[in-house]
């Protein structure tokens, strides 16, 4: 019986074909381990020959990529803007370390408006009017009347618009200002003489409209609406010349271009002002 099942039992027989055997895929795992490692090798390279800001922002991004990332404003690679802020500040030697990163942006940014202004030929005879300066809450840049209120250097008496070579002159700030992604502020400044060609119109008025002008002018030359935080007139309120408050030199027009730290704190009184009134 054991026979005669063992005859009815089919024979299978397999056979191999030709040919080359597959040798698995480690070898793309080698290739990909080669690719990683060649773009880490330039990745590395490229850090090496960027500046020390850049270096600090990429430190940054990787020991917080969440916060860097909330708090930036631009890129780190070249000619996509300035270096940015790294936004987590856990020690004061942090601190300390981003401001002067912006700090430094800001230098650079003011040495180029002065070599763009220095190239007018209006800009000869009234560069001591302009004032660019460094200050707690930014840049500061100040067009400043003469002192001779018959020959005005930027605005006719009482009139709200700058003249032909006032406008150039803040155009070509504007068009520096650009290159830039921090928020700006303008101030218009009047001396303390009265307004008197209407009686329902007043340094605040004038001074306000000043600095909204200026505004205007330089959205024309390029300056997104989005970048200005603030537009102030502040009248006789913030003389140049307390001592002598109808000295021309009083009337002029502030460009404050914030840092980061001016637009926060800027930012937080508005809120608790709404808050405030809320």
């Amino acid at each position: 019986m054991a026979d005669q099942q063992q005859k009815q039992q089919p024979i299978i027989i397999k056979k191999k074909k030709g040919g080359h055997g597959h040798h698995g895929g480690a070898w793309k795992v080698a290739y990909a381990d080669f690719v990683t490692a060649m773009m880490a090798f330039f990745l590395v390279m490229w850090i090496v020959a960027q500046s020390e800001e850049v270096r600090q922002n990429v430190a940054a991004y990787f020991n917080d990529p969440v916060g860097f990332n909330k708090g930036a404003k631009t890129s780190v690679l070249k000619g996509a803007g300035p270096a940015v802020l790294p936004p987590k500040i856990t020690t004061e030697m942090d601190r300390k370390k981003a401001e002067e990163i912006v700090k430094n942006e800001l230098k650079r940014a003011a040495d180029k408006i002065r070599a763009r202004l220095a190239q007018m030929p209006e800009f000869k005879n009234i560069q001591d009017k302009i004032e660019i300066e460094m200050t707690t809450e930014g840049l500061r840049i100040q067009l400043i009347e003469s002192s001779d209120s018959e020959n005005s250097t930027f605005y006719r008496l009482g009139n709200k618009d700058l003249n032909e070579r006032g406008k150039a002159i803040l155009s070509a700030i504007a068009k520096e200002l650009i290159k830039l992604d921090n928020n700006i502020v303008i101030e218009g400044h009047t001396d303390a003489r009265m307004y008197a060609l209407r009686d329902n119109y007043s340094n605040w008025e004038l001074s306000a409209d000043r600095a909204n002008s200026a505004r205007k002018l330089m959205q024309e030359s390029g300056l997104m609406e989005n970048r200005f935080e603030a537009v102030r007139g502040y009248a006789a309120n913030h003389l140049r010349f307390p001592n002598d408050p109808y000295d021309p030199r009083n009337r002029r027009i502030a460009i404050l271009v914030l840092n980061d730290y001016a637009e926060t704190r800027f930012k937080e009184l508005q809120a608790s002002d709404w808050t405030a009134k809320n």
